[in-house]
């Protein structure tokens, strides 16, 4: 017989895996340290102030620096930036990873991609231990833009694009 709690956590991926989500590379540095990582639990969480979360794994290199780091940076990432999303996804050693993309770095030594859809530089007001994860609330101090808009979207386990939908006739 079959744990009702295993099945409950399949069925839940495979909710999830239906739920489109933007990929994004959040970058932190700490005094010894700098890191980015592939994440797509990023949402805005309120305009005033302007804020949004970031949900990340207790067990990772990036939750052990946001925890010492003041700030950090969420870079959404575009359509053809999916073999940087691989690299930040464990393709690469974190060592490596910085190597692969256009990045630079702020003067409070956060790195970020510069031709990312968007940078989203943020100051850590909270966070908040969950089950396996924490979520990181991050006051957003500046931001880049980059044009055109065609986000890098992940789906079902695959890289996608967006393209806008055709109303029906």
């Amino acid at each position: 017989m079959s744990d009702p709690a295993d099945d409950l956590r399949s069925q839940f991926r495979a909710a999830m895996r239906r739920h489109p989500a933007a990929v994004t590379i959040v970058t932190a540095a700490d005094d010894r340290r700098h890191h980015g990582m592939t994440a797509t639990a990023v949402t805005s969480l309120s305009l005033e102030p302007p804020s949004l979360l970031v949900c990340v794994n207790q067990t990772t290199l990036l939750h052990d620096i946001l925890l010492a780091a003041r700030r950090f940076c969420v870079n959404l990432l575009g359509s053809g930036q999916a073999d940087v999303s691989g690299a930040f996804s464990g393709a690469l050693p974190p060592g490596k990873r910085f190597d692969l993309g256009a990045w630079q770095r702020t003067a409070e030594g956060i790195d970020f991609l510069e031709d990312a859809q968007a940078n989203i530089f943020c100051r850590r007001v909270a966070v908040f231990p969950y089950g396996t994860h924490a979520i990181f609330i991050g006051e957003v101090e500046r931001v880049r833009l980059s044009s055109p808009v065609l986000p890098l979207i992940y789906h079902d386990a695959t890289y996608c694009t967006s393209a806008p939908a055709v109303a029906a006739a």
